[in-house]
């Protein structure tokens, strides 16, 4: 796989762990909102 590859994948994992924590009541919107907006941060990173 290539690092963008890679990155899509880590991203979207670490998405469905979020979406799965918030809907469980583990998280807040806020907490949940920054960990996906953090994620799409790293992925821009890795497109650049």
């Amino acid at each position: 796989m290539s690092d963008l590859e890679d990155a899509v994948e880590e991203f979207l994992d670490e998405a469905d762990t979020v979406y799965g924590e918030y809907d469980q009541g583990y998280m807040d919107a806020d907490v949940a909102l920054t960990r996906l907006e953090d994620g799409v941060e790293r992925l821009r990173e890795q497109v650049e």
